[in-house]
């Protein structure tokens, strides 16, 4: 069992990663056939929903789209603000549809959004509390440890659904704004399915790293 999870700790989230980065990379060899930038999908679809009020910003890095529901703003990476290929135009609205989610009070988002200042916080935390623990052999301060790793894969857990539901949304937007053609929808589906596929790889690696650290503890005792 503790073979088991060392590999799956290690290897699913590396394998998950190697995967959405070979389908990004072939992604964005892929022109979209309306040529549309991910600037002007995201404008689109926010338009369509009345969420004017909402920023589409350019930002630095590789796949570091992201939505921030604090300052209503859908920040793209210079590939998918600028591209007009298969990646560029499903990352664009899968962000949008965080957008969606957050107008709608959808209420996976609402409950990761509140919880997210404590996450941001424990995850800083929770190995060293556990390494200060087993250091001075003191079983609470392990089993503290223990409960803030737990709250980091709560999170997790909690994110699945909201990305799921974006990516959804997202293709329903695409396909209902005649922003695609069938071609299109399957290639940004299958991008989409490998991006979700590293949430999936990355919560099953943690609940197994917690099981783990909770066997280590009781087999201390």
């Amino acid at each position: 069992m503790e073979t088991l999870s060392i590999l799956v700790i290690i290897f699913l989230p590396l394998i998950a990663q190697l995967y959405i980065s070979l389908t990004y990379k072939t992604s964005l060899k892929k022109e979209a056939s309306k040529e549309q930038t991910g600037f002007d999908v995201a404008r689109q679809i926010l338009d369509k929903h009345g969420l004017q009020d909402v920023l589409i910003l350019e930002t630095n890095g590789t796949l570091t789209d992201h939505y921030d529901p604090s300052r209503k703003v859908v920040k793209l990476s210079k590939n998918i603000y600028r591209g007009t290929n298969i990646a560029a135009n499903a990352v664009a609205a899968h962000e949008v549809g965080h957008a969606i989610q957050d107008k709608e009070g959808y209420t996976f988002l609402k409950i990761r959004s509140l919880i997210f200042p404590i996450v941001s916080i424990t995850s800083r935390l929770s190995y060293i509390i556990i390494l200060l623990g087993f250091f001075f052999e003191a079983t609470n301060l392990i089993w503290l440890g223990i409960i803030t790793v737990g709250i980091g894969v709560i999170f997790q857990i909690i994110t699945l659904p909201v990305e799921f539901n974006a990516s959804s949304r997202a293709l329903i937007e695409l396909n209902e704004l005649n922003l695609v053609n069938e071609k299109d929808l399957a290639d940004m589906r299958k991008m989409l399915s490998a991006a979700a596929f590293t949430y999936v790889a990355s919560t099953i690696a943690e609940i197994f790293q917690l099981m783990r650290l909770i066997n280590m503890v009781n087999d201390r005792n």
